[in-house]
């Protein structure tokens, strides 16, 4: 009885999330540790990724094991747009790889994206060879990637694909700590210099954030990938081409409501099954149902 409760109770759910208004045209949520999707938009859609492409980069340049330390060349991406290759950091200037990878993660800078792919082993050449390489391990086989910024409309993927690169990205304590820094001071050109995190949901409070890359091209939209904890569960969330930022904050919002509200439907039917047990022993349900209900709702919502 209980099953057939909570069967109807999740079909009920998984109907309220499917119509659930979304800005974004392509979506999927997924809780990580039972890999049950919460959330589906055209998942399967191939389409531009931009910025989320640098996750990708991160992660081959960290398994190259390079010295973190060690100074490297600004490089001018191969690909550029007018709006989109504006950028703080001189070509031809010399930083340390670290200060490299943070302003590449944390605000998406593409000269520094393009640098860490120019100084990769092997040049520009073996690092998309290794991109591809790394693609193929982590069964992205709808996954394009041609250059390390994501200012190529080529660099295309899927948000089911997403999903498992930002799973991947997850296992990396560098990509981790980097993507969850609201800011940070680097020094650029003998000055110290302030950055932002490109996701404004970091650092906020009540949002528990593990990962975070945004991306913004005009083939590709507003995009969002973030790996956080709500309700006691980590959850993998991928938004893309939304038509504003602000369109993309409010799709994430809508979805921690809907992670949260689906806690409660879990919650109610757990106290019931504990009600039911207890008058089955031939105790007073009454005022222990009611109590455990509250308290099981407030858990979920914390």
């Amino acid at each position: 009885m209980f099953r057939t409760l909570c069967a109807m109770l999740f079909a009920g759910y998984v109907a309220t999330a499917a119509a659930m208004p979304l800005g974004s045209k392509y979506a999927l949520v997924v809780e990580e540790d039972s890999g049950r999707v919460l959330l589906e938009k055209n998942a399967e859609k191939v389409v531009p990724i931009a910025s989320l492409t640098k996750l990708i980069t991160a992660m081959v340049v960290l398994d190259a094991n390079p010295d973190l330390d060690e100074l490297i060349c600004i490089e001018e991406p191969e690909v550029t747009t007018k709006k989109r290759s504006w950028s703080r950091l001189r070509v031809g200037a010399w930083m340390p790889r670290k200060d490299v990878l943070q302003l590449a993660l944390m605000s998406s800078d593409n000269r520094a994206a393009a640098s860490l792919a120019a100084s990769y082993p092997g040049g520009s050449e073996a690092f998309v060879a290794a991109v591809q390489a790394k693609l193929d391990a982590l069964g992205m086989s709808d996954t394009t990637i041609e250059e390390a910024t994501g200012l190529s409309a080529n660099n295309r993927s899927t948000a089911a694909d997403l999903v498992k690169m930002a799973m991947a990205a997850a296992q990396y304590p560098e990509i981790a700590r980097i993507t969850t820094d609201s800011s940070d001071s680097v020094a650029v050109n003998g000055r110290n210099l302030e950055y932002h995190n490109t996701n404004r949901l970091v650092g906020r409070k009540g949002w528990d954030i593990l990962l975070s890359k945004t991306g913004t091209t005009k083939p590709a939209g507003r995009c969002l990938i973030m790996r956080l904890q709500a309700a006691g569960r980590t959850v993998v969330v991928v938004l893309l081409n939304a038509r504003a930022s602000s369109m993309r904050v409010s799709d994430a919002v809508r979805v921690r409501r809907l992670i949260d509200g689906e806690s409660v439907v879990l919650a109610q039917a757990a106290s019931e099954r504990r009600a039911r047990r207890v008058a089955a022993n031939g105790d007073d349900p009454s005022r222990r149902s009611t109590d455990r209900l509250q308290l099981a709702q407030a858990e979920a919502l914390r």
